[in-house]
């Protein structure tokens, strides 16, 4: 049986496609009630079991090498908890002729939001950057912005909520890092069990060496991941009404000042990040995690400091959420073909992630 492709001359992206269907399908038929539960728990599993994935390809010595790497670490927490709040705070100047205020409340919250994880990876593996540094920037923007997001929410928005969220460090810890440590863990004994020389020779531990060997299935995970997460998202925006508190023209004004804010994202990132001197893998790192925004993480938060206005707060972070998916799919695929039109200069750059192997063995 002949496979079927996408055709050439088709101008959007297929992912952008099954993306805009899931918004379309959330909107038609939002998941309500038990289905919202489900849909909510199998987003969380399928998020879960990606890191379980990556854990377990992921090898020591690679995670060490991403966390060591420390001046790309500060850049991207840099772009997320001071350039991105900059940007928030010129937007003041929007109010009122093309934002509300509580439309601008919402956007400076956004930009107060820690970067995501899943969706980093994601990106940055499809882009072959430099993913062990990828998983460590998301992981530490995360957990770093327990904090230092409801202390900006506080000073920046003249609230007076805020604080430590004691059910997103759970939710962080248990969706995100005790997945991946499980991962780790498997990997662990996989080689304890005396099967290093075998490990060795045949690349990796069987778990690490299967993942490398059904590249499709992470891949798979990758997007029906962040699927799942839109669908959930617009399903609880749907339930909420939170699209009929906006007019038509404030929302276009909003859809255009966030593709404005992320566009000056993502080339600050790519551009800034050759002016620090990083090599192409880093730079692909760098633009994917330091011009996100998590709505997982930036749900709960908003819901503790904005309490019953938390629907139109969050009204911006899931249009910019969405939008980012959108324009970094694109985005991700075109950095993987120049890569492809230039493997020896590609290769020299990603060099460090993995010696001696091209960056798409790393976690594709």
């Amino acid at each position: 049986m002949r496979r079927l492709h996408w055709p050439s001359w088709m101008p959007i992206d297929p992912y952008i496609v099954l993306l805009l269907g899931t918004v379309g399908l959330a909107a038609l038929l939002p998941a309500r009630g038990t289905a919202a539960d489900v849909a909510s728990g199998a987003s969380t599993a399928a998020i879960a079991f990606l890191f379980l994935l990556y854990g377990a390809r992921l090898s020591t010595r690679e995670a060490l090498d991403g966390l060591r790497h420390w001046r790309l670490h500060v850049t991207v927490l840099l772009c997320t908890f001071v350039l991105f709040p900059v940007f928030g705070l010129a937007a003041r100047a929007l109010v009122p002729t093309l934002l509300t205020q509580p439309l601008y409340q919402g956007l400076l919250f956004l930009t107060l939001v820690p970067s995501t994880i899943q969706s980093s990876i994601a990106f940055t593996s499809i882009a072959r950057g430099n993913v062990p540094a990828a998983i460590c920037a998301g992981s530490f923007s995360s957990l770093a912005g327990i904090l230092l997001t409801p202390l900006l929410a506080a000073a920046l928005l003249g609230g007076s909520g805020g604080g430590f969220s004691a059910d997103s460090l759970v939710k962080i810890v248990l969706q995100l890092l005790v997945p991946f440590l499980a991962g780790q863990l498997l990997r662990r004994c996989e080689i304890g069990r005396g099967r290093a020389q075998r490990a060795e020779r045949d690349g990796g531990p069987r778990a690490g060496s299967f993942i490398t060997r059904h590249k499709k299935v992470l891949g798979l995970v990758d997007r029906g991941s962040i699927l799942l997460v839109v669908y959930t998202a617009f399903s609880e925006g749907m339930n909420q009404g939170i699209w009929h508190q906006v007019s038509p023209a404030r929302l276009g004004g909003l859809l255009a000042v966030e593709a404005v804010l992320l566009a000056l994202m993502l080339v600050l990132t790519w551009y800034g990040g050759k002016a620090l001197g990083f090599g192409r893998a880093d730079r692909i790192a760098i633009q994917f995690a330091g011009s996100k925004k998590s709505l997982a993480s930036g749900l709960p938060m908003a819901g503790v400091l904005f309490g019953a206005h938390a629907s139109l707060a969050v009204l911006p972070l899931m249009l910019f959420h969405q939008m980012q998916l959108m324009v970094c799919a694109v985005l991700a695929k075109r950095r993987a073909r120049d890569q492809e039109e230039t493997p020896a200069a590609s290769g020299a750059s990603a060099a460090h992630v993995v010696q001696g192997q091209p960056q798409d063995r790393v976690l594709r």
